[in-house]
């Protein structure tokens, strides 16, 4: 099994890294205590495909595989 990035990976990472750091990580703290989550913020990740990434393309998803999943969201906890 090749455990390397793909191209698309790396793409992946850097879009879900420099969207972790610029949108997520400013106000994380506070928005942890207040146990909310602007909808807004929810909007561009969807805008930037961020959602329904293992969904069907003609379903508007993104049709990414779990590997592209499972990066996406290691990238966002590292911004907590």
């Amino acid at each position: 099994m090749d455990f390397n990035l793909t191209e698309e990976h790396l793409m992946i990472r850097d879009a879900a890294r420099d969207f972790a750091q610029t949108e997520l990580l400013p106000g994380v703290i506070e928005r942890d205590n207040k146990q909310q989550f602007p909808d807004e913020l929810v909007k561009k990740m969807g805008d930037l495909g961020f959602l329904g990434i293992m969904v069907d393309p003609k379903y508007g998803g993104s049709g990414s595989k779990s590997n592209s999943k499972t990066l996406y969201e290691f990238l966002w906890e590292r911004a907590q």
